[in-house]
């Protein structure tokens, strides 16, 4: 958690962590969690920039805030950070090494569609996933047939199967499943994850899967994309 939101004193912080090695962290995601300040955070005290630059600049990258003010939440979204109010027994988490100035590393986004299966083994969703919208398919696979736009997120602590373009966050195995996969029919995604190992596209994809039917294994410790053939 955040003892500190003043980014002088968290720059000494993580250098002392990281002990100037550039690539502690290895680009991973993190929650910053508001619970450690002593004092309240009132609207436009946080300089949200700078704390995410300076995260960033340590190889961790910031993607929700848990524990937050409600009068802060519409300015931590328009920074493009997620207020976390998912049930944390549920939610599974990535621990980077422990200290009191910097946060445990969950993913999390706005809890806007949450799903509990208990007859099926599937859940299917007919209608786009929009901005801003998470969609979680608990103790089954998730199945959708229409786009996951640019800031959606789909969750499912089975495989995920998109039976169209995937353009914004997958998450499979959501529980820890390691022979979960990810299935589209145009791979375009944000950032996906099966089993709490994490990849985004910073970089363009490779031309033989961007855009085209692909699915996404994991593989020991790295997610291998690899195309699907339709015919």
């Amino acid at each position: 958690m955040l003892a500190d939101t003043d980014t002088d004193k968290l720059s000494s912080a993580l250098s002392q962590i990281t002990g100037g090695t550039p690539d502690y962290f290895e680009d991973d995601f993190t929650l910053l969690d508001l619970s450690g300040l002593s004092v309240k955070p009132a609207p436009g005290t946080i300089d949200w920039p700078a704390l995410i630059s300076l995260f960033k600049k340590h190889r961790l990258h910031p993607v929700a805030v848990r524990n937050a003010p409600a009068s802060l939440e519409e300015e931590i979204r328009s920074h493009g950070l997620s207020i976390d109010t998912v049930d944390q027994s549920k939610q599974f988490e990535l621990t980077p090494p422990p200290s009191p100035e910097i946060p445990d590393v969950p993913v999390a986004e706005p809890a806007v569609v949450e799903t509990t299966m208990s007859m099926t083994n599937a859940m299917v969703v007919d209608t786009p996933v929009r901005a801003g919208q998470r969609v979680y398919a608990r103790d089954s696979d998730l199945i959708l047939m229409a786009v996951v736009n640019p800031g959606g997120e789909v969750i499912a602590d089975g495989s995920i199967h998109v039976y169209a373009p995937l353009r914004g966050r997958a998450l499979a195995g959501a529980s820890g499943n390691t022979q979960a996969r990810i299935f589209s029919l145009s791979m375009e995604a944000e950032l996906v994850s099966i089993a709490g190992v994490y990849r985004t596209f910073d970089e363009e994809l490779s031309a033989t899967v961007a855009g085209k039917p692909a699915q996404i294994r994991l593989n020991s410790d790295r997610l291998d994309i690899t195309p699907i053939s339709l015919k």
